[in-house]
């Protein structure tokens, strides 16, 4: 009994003992944690305490990356480290205007404000520039200027100045009542719990980590830890693209040019853009509207690059093959509304393969008539046309689709060849790739992992979208599109020989705010994608207003065409034919 009780004690004593050193440890891993991460900023700051004061909260946020095609990170956001120039005019030793000319000589200064803040003795504080490279500090250092103090800053930089500058966003104030940085527009905005950085925030996740592998751990992204985001945006695709965007911009002085380049197939956005965009760098004289994502936020009625849906659904549903025929005598007249084609010609006995090449609005017509409007709503909803796509950008808007809840025949017509209803261009590429990728729907999206501060990464993973056409149906309206190409877009002059690629062009009225159309303005819309038959990229572009030009085959043909060869020639992708 008393052996019993000996090995009892000890037992006891072990696990006291065991207790007592695992508690031991993780004071010291917090002691640690605390002074190497918590308290970095303060004993960095001290240790430059002889020229540099420390200030109690230094700026921190986590990074954006652009992803080169060879998987390489390129930064888009990032903290840039540097220094506050401050003067307390009360222990200067030296002149105010010698100081002014000796720091000028150095760093350039508005010298009348320089010296009417300075010139009072009984000021203690005053901000005379800030974002100092450390050469520049280290120069006001070595004057040994009493009263002349320097703090260490860190301020938000974007690398890339204006590339990507709608999509990438910046941060800002976040209000009248809120004196942080958050993030404002673009991605800065959307992961903001992610991007955001403070010290209440970094100790939670401490222990969060401690315990976090004693359960199954989600490989679900998690918005609410710190890390840096990874983008699938290519920074010299992106370039190419704002290139040809500003080239359509300029020569036709157009309101707005945009374009996104999407990979059809799981989603991933290797550009998008607007232009004319800014420097993220340098925003003054900017305005709201200038910040926004057009892309994600617009809606535009996008014409006739909507007949490449209304006629695959024709496919699909069994309404017609690319072989039926009707008789085409260049308008009808439905609901007392007349429709014509683009010219008001006829051409008499036509395909379906002439309807989609010479973009024959009463031709879809004549599809939505065989079909029935049900069956053609149906297939528009299915390819949720008019919802959100789910995009990483904030303020993504709906669409407006409510003709297609109308009992009027017109309504369905219009819609056939893409007016009456009106859609966002994310929501349009999201729907186009259905037709490019065998049938699928996909998400669209920008970032494609979340590297957190503990080490672990999360890919970003989305289900399987809903099938809406066979694939039978997209290989089919592949064939029809790459005919556009090769026979009817410029007489076929723009054709490749070794690739084969599929596109419509798109000429739309816009809405005028009082009903109606206008006669002389109009969105010119035109998507592509190749190989035709296994698709790695689909380009959307637009251009809203275009000045003395008609059709999307002149404003846009060119700029599509470039960066079809760019992005063949880029990523070496081999002859399909």
């Amino acid at each position: 009994m008393k052996a019993v009780s000996i090995r009892h004690v000890a037992v006891w004593r072990i696990r006291l003992i065991t207790c007592v050193i695992l508690f031991a440890v993780l004071v010291i891993f917090g002691r640690l944690y605390y002074l190497q991460i918590v308290k970095n900023d303060y004993y960095l700051a001290r240790a430059e305490g002889q020229y540099v004061s420390s200030v109690r909260n230094v700026y921190t946020r986590g990074s954006i990356f652009f992803t080169t095609r060879d998987g390489e990170k390129v930064s888009a956001a990032t903290v840039r480290s540097g220094y506050l120039l401050v003067i307390d005019p009360s222990r200067l030793n030296m002149d105010p205007e010698k100081v002014y000319e000796k720091i000028n000589e150095i760093i350039p200064l508005d010298r009348e404000r320089f010296l009417s803040n300075v010139s009072d003795s009984e000021r203690r504080y005053y901000e005379a520039a800030s974002r100092l490279i450390p050469e520049s500090a280290d120069q006001i250092v070595a004057l040994g200027i009493n009263g002349v103090q320097l703090y260490r800053d860190q301020w938000r930089f974007y690398p890339a100045d204006s590339l990507a500058s709608r999509i990438v966003g910046f941060v800002g104030y976040g209000g009248d009542e809120d004196d942080r940085l958050v993030g404002r527009y673009g991605l800065e905005r959307y992961y903001e719990d992610v991007l955001t950085r403070n010290q209440n925030q970094l100790a939670v996740n401490l222990f969060a980590e401690l315990f976090s592998d004693l359960g199954n751990k989600s490989e679900d992204v998690d918005m609410n830890r710190p890390g840096e985001i990874i983008t699938s945006i290519e920074p010299t695709v992106t370039r190419m693209l704002e290139k040809n965007l500003y080239e359509v911009h300029e020569e036709w002085d157009s309101s707005l040019t945009g374009g996104i380049i999407i990979n059809p197939n799981n989603g991933q956005i290797y550009a998008m853009s607007a232009v004319p965009n800014f420097n993220l760098n340098d925003r003054r004289g900017k305005t709201i509207a200038d910040f926004r994502n057009p892309l994600v936020e617009d809606v535009y009625e996008m014409g006739s690059i909507i007949k490449a849906i209304t006629i695959a659904a024709g496919l699909d549903s069994g309404a017609i093959t690319a072989d039926s025929t009707y008789y085409d005598s260049g308008s009808l007249t439905m609901d007392r509304f007349t429709i014509r084609n683009f010219d008001g010609r006829g051409r008499g006995t036509v395909d379906m393969q002439e309807v989609l090449s010479q973009s024959l609005n009463t031709g879809v017509s004549h599809i939505v008539a065989k079909m029935g409007k049900d069956t053609f709503r149906n297939y528009m909803f299915s390819l949720k046309l008019g919802n959100e796509t789910g995009i990483d950008l904030p303020n993504e808007v709906h669409g407006l689709v409510s003709n297609l809840n109308s009992p009027r025949d017109i309504e369905y017509a219009t819609a056939s060849f893409g007016q009456g209803v009106a859609f966002t261009p994310i929501d349009t590429v999201r729907a186009l790739s259905a037709l490019a990728n065998g049938g699928r729907l996909i998400t669209p999206h920008l970032v494609t992992s979340i590297e957190y501060e503990n080490g672990t990464v999360r890919q970003t993973r989305f289900p399987e979208g809903d099938r809406v056409f066979s694939e039978e149906t997209s290989e089919e309206i592949s064939r029809m599109l790459t005919r556009v190409v090769d026979e009817a877009l410029r007489q076929g002059k723009v054709k490749l020989d070794n690739y084969s690629v599929g596109a419509k062009t798109g000429t739309a009225q816009i809405a005028h705010p009082q009903g109606g159309y206008y006669d002389d303005r109009f969105l010119h819309t035109f998507f592509g994608y190749f190989p035709s038959y296994d698709p790695q990229f689909l380009i959307l572009l637009y251009t809203k207003e275009p000045k003395n030009v008609r059709y999307a085959s002149e404003t846009l043909t060119d700029a599509f065409m470039s960066m079809t060869k760019f992005l063949i020639n880029y990523y070496n992708i081999p002859p399909d034919r």
